[in-house]
């Protein structure tokens, strides 16, 4: 269904034209000047514009050149007399999409009113298209492993969860600190959704200027601002059919705040610099690791957006809570980035795997990511050893070789026998106190107590 605005002076055509436009199903409004014509357009924005050329109060050329100066991209058909087709031809050529002469038939309108819709639906279908390839483009530069590597009982929690969300539409919002993978959790749901053909679009709402997000979210039309050569589909517009996920949504302005929750509320917006209401059919997922709650308190977020926002949500534990999965993501990552670093590394010793599973990784996956790159870089041997890893991982720990027998042994029996030990040792050395061993080891006691009772740990 179109939106269709009618200009013409004469009562009897306009009428005929309106009720042509409403039996093929669009919604028409109608004036009898073009000043008011103008004034219609203005304040809401139409999809198609059909006016006649010679009026009192504004004719059709000014009706035209006002609409191109608001939105070049809707079409606009001249309606004129057999005597001013010569007029209608000037129009033309100043970006009139068509003309009519009068009288006009029922059957000639409706076949005009479908071209003009069909060919400017394709112009917006194509912007789009381009627009979303370009993104797509940027996106496969700098995208990563969308794989989420790991099997300790708090990961496979989460995902059992997000499992259980996904085919809903259903807003999400995950939270965790920086670098435990929330993106590729956003794009694991999308994945198992019923909107798993359509785009999955991102945006980092703390990477853009408060003056640059609002057009980044919801586009521009063509002179906006300055450097609006052209108009710009917004990502709200390119995740029609989709997903949009909305990264550290707490950074958000509360003017754009504001805005946001309207788009959320009514699933319309305007491009910067339009008039043409667009309506997408997305599904919100954003992430944040902040505490939303707190910012509430604190008068920095709006509690209607949070309720709007936060319909499920999904905690994503940091590093230092599933150990378990250090050496998993280690080996993924040696795997990953032998091309990049174009080294022909093996594996990691079990002195480096203890090293790394002790360290407390503030900055979660992905710095455990540019661990594993500059040893494999550094590395003096084919396996990464204990000295080929960064100076930084061993804070709070001396230097020292692992001696667990490794000889004959699975990843997994490595993996389990290296946790295991750190558990004993934490025992050891907090004499027994349980609640302290899980403090030193960065996880939570009822994990602790599971992993005791999953290893026999006497204690």
């Amino acid at each position: 269904m179109a939106r269709i605005l009618i200009v013409e002076d004469n009562e009897t055509m306009r009428e005929g034209m309106v009720e042509v436009a409403r039996g093929m199903g669009h919604q028409p409004a109608a004036c009898p000047d073009g000043e008011s014509g103008i004034a219609a357009f203005r304040e809401s924005g139409f999809d198609l514009v059909i006016t006649d050329l010679r009026m009192e109060k504004g004719d059709g050329m000014q009706v035209l050149r006002e609409v191109k100066k608001l939105n070049s991209e809707v079409p606009v058909m001249i309606v004129t007399a057999y005597g001013s087709v010569e007029g209608a031809v000037d129009a033309v050529r100043e970006g009139a999409f068509d003309y009519l002469t009068k009288p006009v038939s029922p059957g000639e309108l409706r076949i005009r009113i479908e071209r003009a819709l069909e060919v400017a639906g394709l112009k917006r279908e194509r912007e789009r298209l381009e627009a979303e390839n370009l993104y797509l483009k940027e996106e496969e530069g700098r995208s990563r492993e969308n794989e989420i590597i790991g099997g300790s009982p708090l990961l496979r929690e989460v995902l059992e969860r997000a499992e259980k969300i996904a085919p809903t539409d259903s807003s999400v919002i995950i939270t965790g600190e920086s670098g435990t993978g929330k993106e590729l959790l956003a794009r694991a749901i999308h994945r198992l959704s019923s909107r798993r053909d359509g785009p999955f679009i991102k945006i980092d709402c703390g990477a853009y200027a408060e003056t640059l997000i609002e057009s980044e979210l919801f586009g521009y039309e063509k002179g906006a601002f300055t450097g609006a050569l052209r108009r710009k589909p917004g990502r709200f517009e390119l995740a029609d059919g989709g997903t949009i996920f909305l990264d550290e949504i707490g950074e958000l302005s509360p003017a754009m705040q504001v805005k946001l929750l309207r788009v959320l509320q009514e699933r319309e917006f305007e491009r910067v610099g339009g008039v043409e209401t667009i309506r997408a059919d997305v599904r919100v997922v954003s992430a944040t690791h902040r505490d939303l709650r707190e910012e509430i308190k604190k008068g920095r977020f709006r509690e209607d957006l949070f309720y709007r926002l936060n319909v499920i949500g999904i905690s994503l534990p940091p590093l230092r809570e599933r150990r378990e999965d250090i050496p998993l993501l280690a080996e993924h990552f040696r795997t990953k980035l032998k091309a990049r670093t174009r080294r022909e590394i093996e594996g990691f010793s079990p002195g480096a795997l203890a090293v790394l599973a002790e360290y407390h990784w503030p900055g979660n996956v992905r710095e455990l990511e540019n661990a594993v790159e500059q040893a494999m870089v550094l590395a003096s041997a084919s396996v990464v050893g204990e000295g080929d890893l960064p100076n930084w991982v061993f804070t709070g720990r001396k230097k020292a070789s692992w001696s667990l027998e490794t000889e004959g042994k699975t990843l997994d029996e490595i993996i389990r026998a290296v946790e295991k030990d750190l558990i004993e040792r934490a025992i050891q050395k907090t004499g027994g106190n349980k609640a302290e061993a899980a403090r030193i080891l960065g996880i939570k006691p009822g994990a602790l107590y599971y992993k005791i009772n999953t290893y026999r740990i006497q204690c």
